[in-house]
């Protein structure tokens, strides 16, 4: 047996790669490095503070707080028949993941500078483990909204859930899905171009008023007929009013529009995907 045929390798480092292959091999791999980085962002979340666990449900309770006092009382913006506090709460939680998820992927290799020219691990893992870890924190928000709709339905307010809360799956894999492409996308070229984050953690939380989390479709729709198609075709309204017509009966659903988002969330993670091979061989040359 000659030298060649005795050698086993478990893995290859290539100059060259598909701008697809995503190594998704070596994700699986190096998956107890997954499950160590989403547990690391996970606990650091609240470690070292007073209350804790609590934080996570305490965020989005000031938020629509807030929401409720400024944009229902003094704004006076109706949400139909929906109360108030569990129709900011339904588009909170959801917004929330996804700007947690592009924000913190913006920085995700210059906060994790020191790891990249130690060992090889799959680059893919970090924007991963940011999804993956804010997967579990919008699962702690999505029970606390579970238990308000409890709360205000035996209120006897009208909130009824339907057939269509069994897209929830498909409305969850389509957000993460959208928070991985744009990540992927921002955190490649922030490695070269660190002005990207600065303009990101701006500007994400003014695209909020782009989608439908502090007002229904219909009262765009109503007032603003002109403008309305920009957020109507928002692939985050379309994942909102999905979410607000299963678990509350009421929101702005269209088979239509569902299938445009998906496609609009498929390009953007291929895009992303694209984006990301191309500039991962020099990331540690530009981090």
């Amino acid at each position: 047996m000659n030298k060649s045929e005795q050698e086993s390798w478990d893995i290859e480092i290539t100059p060259k790669n598909n701008l697809f292959d995503l190594k998704l091999k070596d994700v699986w791999h190096y998956r107890d490095l997954l499950i160590l980085l989403v547990r690391r962002d996970f606990v650091a979340f609240y470690k070292q503070t007073i209350l804790g666990p609590l934080w996570f449900f305490l965020q989005p309770l000031v938020t629509i707080l807030l929401y409720n006092f400024v944009f229902a009382n003094i704004a006076q913006i109706s949400t139909g028949s929906i109360p108030a506090p569990v129709f900011y709460l339904a588009g909170t939680i959801i917004w929330n993941y996804f700007s947690d998820c592009l924000i913190k992927t913006s920085t995700v290799f210059k906060d994790n500078a020191a790891m990249l020219g130690k060992v090889y691990f799959p680059r893919l893992i970090m924007p991963l483990s940011i999804v993956l870890s804010n997967l579990i924190r919008f699962g702690v928000q999505f029970l606390l909204f579970l238990v308000m709709m409890a709360i205000y339905g035996v209120k006897g307010f009208p909130i009824h859930p339907n057939l269509y809360l069994l897209l929830f799956p498909l409305l969850i894999v389509l957000i993460a899905a959208l928070g991985l492409g744009l990540g992927m996308m921002v955190s490649a070229v922030t490695t070269k171009y660190r002005d990207l984050s600065f303009v990101v953690s701006f500007g994400v939380p003014l695209l909020m008023y782009t989608t439908t989390v502090i007002y229904p479709l219909s009262t765009v729709q109503t007032k603003y007929p002109k403008y309305s198609w920009l957020i109507k075709y928002n692939p985050i309204t379309v994942i909102i009013e999905s979410f607000r017509k299963g678990f509350l009966g009421e929101g702005s659903f269209n088979w239509s529009l569902l299938g445009i988002a998906c496609g609009a969330v498929f390009t953007i993670l291929i895009v992303g995907a694209i984006v990301f091979n191309r500039v991962e061989k020099t990331f540690v040359d530009t981090v």
